[in-house]
């Protein structure tokens, strides 16, 4: 059961433990979407995530017999952490069933909280049912990311944290993968206030609680594909489902562009690092998918346990799309002095050169040319024309990128 008694209980359980975390004004935002926009930095828990409340409220909620045993989790990113945390504070062994082909550095992260890690399964679907299994062959108990009432009490601190920090908000935007968070902090807004409205936001990579909440049955998706790594969840479980239709005022979806488009933007404008998940929430604000004007918004940054690899693609793609960089592929005769001529020309219009390849031995290439390669610094789509332009007055043949 899950009430405002069970988080209120759940708080007790995590005071001095968890970081309250800030929950702090976003000017650019806010003059950016004309709202009152306000961010719940849940990216700067410890282990980075707000699933450290609810693997926390499980362990400490177990009988101490049935602690001493162990735990159990599947997981390939931040609940697998929040267990593993939880384990080593409570002197208990946890079992991490993560799949195979989790990254290193998510393995190195959950073995340094002193759990033991399982590689199983081809991805986390095999390696949740794989978990089931041993935990139940080796008596333990098996901590579910977010179908478990004390999870889910945990997740719901956030709404206390919340409205401690700011009471008269008109709407909260939560990120959804399997409803944990947006149950928790649902069950607990609508008990104190139930004028806040609550809006979820899913990736359209992992539709299933949407298409679950408009059909008011549980649907599971064929697969999932989405940057958003912690709400890639393929399926809905009724009991879910239930409470999301309790408890959520509203859902909506972003595409994976959008994501980006979002955690580029707290990067450089907030100068905070979100991962996919967490950053859910600002990208439905950007894209209009939410009405924000003239009402007192609260998003919740889940999470920022962002992959380096993932982060450095998305910073490349964001500077090709806001024309801060460009790429070309220019021919040219395959000549002493001729890359030299070419470079000057960037030179005089100021056009920094970030990296070059020399290509001459395509097939697709004509006898005595090349084909360079070449990636530039630019200043906004003006400076782009004038490149364009100054390669085509010239007589060079080239494509961008």
């Amino acid at each position: 059961m899950i009430n405002l008694e069970t988080i209120k209980q759940a708080q007790k359980n995590l005071s001095g433990v968890i970081h309250n975390t800030p929950l702090s004004y976003a000017p650019l935002l806010s003059t950016l979407l004309d709202g009152n926009i306000y961010l719940k930095k849940e990216n700067l828990q410890l282990t980075g995530s707000f699933k450290l409340r609810g693997a926390f409220n499980k362990i400490a909620s177990m009988n101490k017999e049935f602690r001493e045993l162990g735990v159990v989790a599947a997981s390939a990113g931040n609940h697998a952490q929040g267990v593993a945390f939880s384990a080593k504070y409570f002197k208990c062994d946890a079992i991490i069933i993560m799949p195979e082909a989790t990254p290193l550095t998510k393995v190195n992260g959950v073995k340094s909280h002193g759990a033991n890690v399982i590689l199983h399964g081809a991805n986390y679907d095999e390696a949740y049912a794989y978990a089931i299994k041993f935990a139940k062959d080796n008596n333990k108990t098996f901590v579910h990311p977010f179908e478990d009432d004390e999870v889910i009490s945990g997740q719901g601190t956030i709404a206390l944290e919340i409205l401690d920090q700011i009471d008269d908000i008109d709407q909260i935007i939560i990120p959804i993968g399997g409803g944990g968070l947006v149950s928790g902090i649902g069950a607990a807004i609508k008990a104190i206030k139930p004028s806040i409205k609550i809006i979820g936001v899913v990736a359209s990579g992992a539709p299933s609680m949407l298409e679950s909440y408009q059909s008011g049955k549980a649907i599971d998706s064929l697969s999932v594909r989405t940057i958003a790594d912690g709400i890639a969840v393929r399926d809905t479980s009724s009991k879910m489902l239930n409470l999301v239709l309790k408890y959520v005022d509203e859902i909506v979806e972003v595409e994976d562009k959008e994501i980006a488009s979002a955690i580029l933007f707290l990067l450089e404008q907030q100068k905070l690092v979100v991962e996919g998940a967490g950053a859910v929430g600002v990208a439905a604000m950007m894209h209009e998918k939410i009405d924000i004007k003239d009402k007192k918004t609260v998003s919740i940054l889940s999470g920022g346990n962002i992959d380096v690899t993932m982060l450095s693609q998305i910073i490349e793609k964001g500077l090709v799309k806001s024309s801060r960089k460009m790429n070309l592929i220019v021919t040219l005769i395959d000549k002493p002095g001729s890359l030299m001529t070419l470079t000057e020309i960037f030179n005089t219009i100021s056009a920094n050169i970030v990296s070059i390849d020399y290509d001459r031995d395509s097939v697709a290439l004509d006898f005595g040319d090349a084909n360079i390669t070449i990636s530039l610094e630019t200043k906004g789509e003006d400076h782009q024309d004038l490149i364009r332009t100054q390669l085509k007055s010239h007589g060079y043949r080239f494509k961008q990128l």
